[in-house]
């Protein structure tokens, strides 16, 4: 059985990542907050989590159907919630099913598998009768799909077939197998046959004409002869021993998927629970073909920033429909830096299918997102900034794909404004051409003011927003880049206030 929860046609691929951006993308995102939030102290959580993030979908029509289905756990969270605790405790209960150092031993491995089978029935059944009670209040297809798959293999027939070969299996009236004679009287085709039912007419056993049965008994001291017989024995259940562990282990594999593909909606909904504790809202998002340019948005902030901080905070609206560069201007700590990681999460959290931390969002899905960040000083001194930031962009260009995503945050900073400006606008030009899509946050005001100055149409630039006084809002507005950075406005409030106050 399949549980087809993540994917119409296919399993969750857990090894699907974004490879050496990786990390560079949870850094710069700040998305091991959010993983951990998903988590909430469960490592396999937070695993999933992090696998469908940073493995996300490119088709729209995926990313709805799972939307559909993380919907259907929102309106029923005690439902998915005690279908998940079904396959968690499945798992844990098989681990904790007895290996004896006999484990090789065909008997051995009949009698674990049959008592792990026992207990999967149990487990079954208990998930059956969840269905039955709850299977109307789901309206997704993924969900309507696997409790119709579970009803139909899962019904009273398949059950009582399974409980009789069980019960035979365990050979209380001793094990019936037929053989041949090989090369030298060894033996050979050893086939465990199905014991013949008894007559329970006695009258019937007194006077059963049939061939005699012959038999021999061991001496209780004859070690060799019972050691003959076991090995008999194990060669005659081999097979059915196998069969009976390969059952278990492809029932095992399925409450593993089935608690994988649903540890990604409790994930969602772990994460649901801590924004709407905090008044924050979400919704979901509508994705558009990979070759549209389209983000719209309403309300959008940073999740990552909502769970760490107790006061409430900015959120912001864009219109950016029809552009494939949006760069982001104004003053020092006032909110582009936060800004810059709310579009790059909400899109990756829109392209696994999530919701999103907006009031509205809409944005075309892209073929892969990359961050481009400043980083610290190279401690080993290998190479200077600004060679660490090239090297780290031509990485990244090989990779690119069109469609891609490509998120830049001071870059190229490390030099004087003059040969940054020249660097950023000529790799930006390249990148436009290839139909990649440029977010840019920035303090180069010569880049910034040449891109602005060829009023571009697929070019949007947007300003942090700074009152008369020098307050920060917070907000990012349109608007076109300004020479200054109002690093003066952070001068006085840090040095000449702190010597204001001092004289008070």
């Amino acid at each position: 059985m399949k549980a087809f929860l993540m994917y119409r046609d296919r399993d969750i691929d857990r090894k699907e990542r974004y490879g050496p951006y990786e990390e560079a993308l949870m850094q710069d995102l700040e998305l091991g907050t959010l993983f951990d939030a998903m988590g909430l102290g469960d490592s396999l959580l937070s695993e999933v989590a992090k696998t469908a993030l940073l493995c996300g979908l490119s088709d729209p029509v995926t990313i709805l159907y799972r939307q559909d289905i993380l919907r259907d756990c929102l309106s029923n969270p005690s439902v998915v919630r005690d279908i998940y605790a079904i396959a968690v405790e499945s798992i844990e209960k098989e681990k904790n099913i007895h290996w004896s150092f006999l484990s090789d031993y065909p008997d051995a491995i009949l009698r674990r598998a049959i008592e792990a089978l026992e207990m999967f029935v149990g487990m079954l059944k208990i998930l059956r009768s969840t269905v039955d009670d709850h299977a109307g209040k789901f309206q997704s297809e993924g969900f309507t799909t696997l409790f119709e798959t579970l009803r139909k293999e899962l019904d009273d027939n398949y059950f009582g077939t399974i409980g009789d070969h069980l019960r035979q299996l365990k050979f209380r009236g001793g094990v019936l197998i037929s053989a041949g004679l090989g090369k030298g009287n060894k033996g050979n085709n050893y086939v465990l046959r199905k014991p013949q039912e008894r007559d329970a007419n006695w009258i019937a056993r007194i006077f059963d004409w049939s061939t005699p049965i012959y038999t021999f008994r061991l001496h209780p001291r004859d070690e060799s002869g019972a050691r003959a017989l076991s090995e008999l024995r194990d060669r005659g259940i081999d097979l059915v021993a196998n069969a009976l562990a390969q059952s278990t282990d492809h029932i095992l594999s399925f409450f593993r998927l089935l608690r994988t593909e649903l540890g990604f909606y409790i994930g969602c909904l772990n994460l649901y629970g801590k924004l709407d504790l905090k008044g924050y809202a979400v919704s979901f998002p509508e994705p558009v073909g990979p070759g549209d340019r389209a983000f719209t948005s309403i309300g959008l902030y940073d999740p990552c920033l909502a769970l760490t901080v107790a006061q409430k905070i900015v959120s912001n609206d864009v219109n950016a429909d029809g552009k494939d560069l949006m760069i982001i201007t104004g003053a020092n700590q006032g909110g582009k830096s936060t800004f810059l990681r709310s579009l790059g999460v909400s899109q990756l959290m829109m392209q696994c299918g999530m919701f999103v931390p907006a009031v509205s969002f809409r944005a075309n899905v892209c073929e892969g997102m990359f961050t481009h960040y400043k980083r610290e000083e190279d401690s080993t001194m290998k190479s200077g900034k600004f060679d660490e930031e090239l090297c780290r962009m031509s990485d990244i260009v090989d990779n690119l794909r069109s469609n891609s995503l490509l998120l830049f945050s001071e870059s190229f900073a490390a030099t004087n404004e003059l040969e940054g400006s020249e660097i950023a606008s000529q790799i930006v030009r390249a990148l436009l051409e290839k139909r990649v899509k440029v977010l840019f946050v920035t303090h180069l005001y010569e880049f910034a003011r040449r891109m602005n100055d060829e009023r571009m149409e697929t070019a949007t630039f947007l300003r942090a927003e700074r009152r008369p006084d020098g307050t920060r809002t917070f907000r990012v507005v349109k608007g076109e880049p300004l020479e200054t950075s109002y690093g003066k406005d952070l001068y006085n409030r840090i040095f000449v206030g702190a010597v204001s106050s001092e004289i008070a």
